[in-house]
């Protein structure tokens, strides 16, 4: 899933505007300019539109959880993790929302989505273990509209 379509849906999600997407990203330690989040929000066939880079995603995914969670000072802090892949999103979405495993099911069966213990497992394990899984794109649009049912009701 490309990472605009992301941006797009947290927002949507949480019913923030321009300027705190722009908040959000500086949480984590990154300036962007409001007028390049409004080229990011954009959808691809419109004009102006410009594609997220993996290290704006990262940055806002990060403010998302300080913002979600609050920034523990006495910890230092992460580096950002690059390439941002769907796995990467869904694990910084399931921190940010604090969802325990019964969460990140209900969310898919509120999709019509629903993944098995097993298959949902897998998308957390790290590259290169043996039960590791890709995430898929429709499975993550699916998690993002579920999500979106949870916290917007």
């Amino acid at each position: 899933m490309i990472h605009n379509d992301v941006l797009r849906s947290v927002r949507y999600m949480l019913d923030i505007s321009d300027n705190k997407v722009v908040e959000l990203i500086k949480l984590s330690g990154l300036e962007v300019s409001k007028e390049d989040v409004l080229t990011y929000l954009k959808k691809d066939e419109e004009e102006g539109f410009v594609n997220c880079p993996d290290l704006v995603m990262a940055h806002f995914l990060d403010g998302l959880v300080f913002f979600k969670r609050g920034k523990d000072e006495s910890r230092p802090a992460q580096p950002i993790e690059t390439p941002v892949t769907n796995n990467v999103i869904l694990k910084k979405l399931r921190v940010a929302f604090e969802l325990k495993e019964d969460d990140m099911h209900a969310v898919l069966k509120a999709a019509e989505f629903p993944v098995s213990k097993p298959e949902l497992s897998a998308l957390f394990r790290k590259v290169g273990h043996n039960n590791y899984r890709p995430c898929g794109d429709q499975l993550l649009r699916n998690f993002l509209k579920g999500l979106t049912l949870r916290v917007r009701g």
